[in-house]
């Protein structure tokens, strides 16, 4: 598939996170300002990151909803800033259509929707305007199901419908699993062990588990000091053919991938 100017191949490739919000979970208050966006994204893309995710609100459990307008002020001159200084695609982090029109008006060559078109009933159409590639996340109200693993799997194919009906095409279309958001710390680990499953339904996967509670609790350790329980999904992740995988430590994961691949490949 081609993102931006950029074609993306059977491999897989790494989403840095730019997160230019005051509350991330991990990295909240960082990055805020353009100098500092600028300076951690060009250290992302010396890292080895070949997708630059920009998020203007904090999608952390608990987290604190903002309106579009200030979403908007934080996202795009950043946006706006990274496309005229790197050649380096450029997502969206954001579930709302209006923050996503903006951001590929900005130059945003991808929109990332925690919701899979779900959550605003604007954004499919939005999308498909503009023709912007999409990553389309597994989420749902409550972590409620009868067959976990089937039921992630039939909700990504309403998204996938949604997309359809709104002329999103086929190679514009990334599927997340959706790793922490409303499963239970067995579910995400479940889902992580069978993300290949994702692969029935025909789209490029992304594999977003970077720092998340998964980690943390399996562990027992801080958000920053889970760089090594990210590298390992990581890894699950290009074994299970995983074409993405979004993280926040890119050269360590970058590493642990083409180490990965060429094991693979041998």
């Amino acid at each position: 598939m081609i993102i931006g100017n950029k074609e993306f191949g059977n491999h897989t490739y790494v989403m840095g996170i730019l997160n230019v919000t005051p509350d991330s979970f991990s990295d909240g208050g960082k990055f805020n300002n353009i100098d500092s966006a600028l300076k951690h994204t060009e250290q992302l893309i010396n890292d080895g990151a070949d997708i630059i995710d920009v998020g203007g609100e904090s999608t952390r459990p608990n987290y604190t909803k903002i309106s579009d307008e200030e979403e908007i002020e934080r996202v795009v001159p950043v946006i706006e800033k990274i496309k005229a200084d790197f050649d380096v695609p450029v997502s969206i982090d954001t579930y709302k259509s209006k923050v996503a029109a903006a951001a590929v008006g900005a130059g945003a060559d991808l929109v990332n929707d925690i919701w899979g078109l779900k959550y605003d009933k604007n954004m499919a159409e939005v999308i498909a305007k503009s023709g912007a590639a999409c990553c389309l996340m597994h989420n749902r109200e409550k972590a409620e199901y009868n067959s976990f693993v089937e039921d992630v799997l039939d909700d990504l194919r309403e998204t996938i419908a949604i997309a359809k009906k709104a002329g999103i095409a086929d190679d514009k279309i990334i599927l997340d699993p959706g790793v922490g958001f409303a499963k239970s710390y067995e579910q995400n680990l479940i889902i992580t062990n069978n993300v290949d499953r994702l692969n029935e339904l025909g789209y490029p996967v992304l594999l977003g588990t970077s720092r998340k509670s998964m980690i943390g609790l399996t562990l027992d350790l801080p958000s920053d000091q889970r760089v090594e329980g990210t590298v390992a999904t990581s890894v699950i992740g290009v074994m299970k053919g995983c074409r993405f995988v979004r993280v926040h430590d890119v050269l360590e994961n970058k590493r642990a991938i083409l180490m990965t691949e060429a094991i693979i490949n041998s």
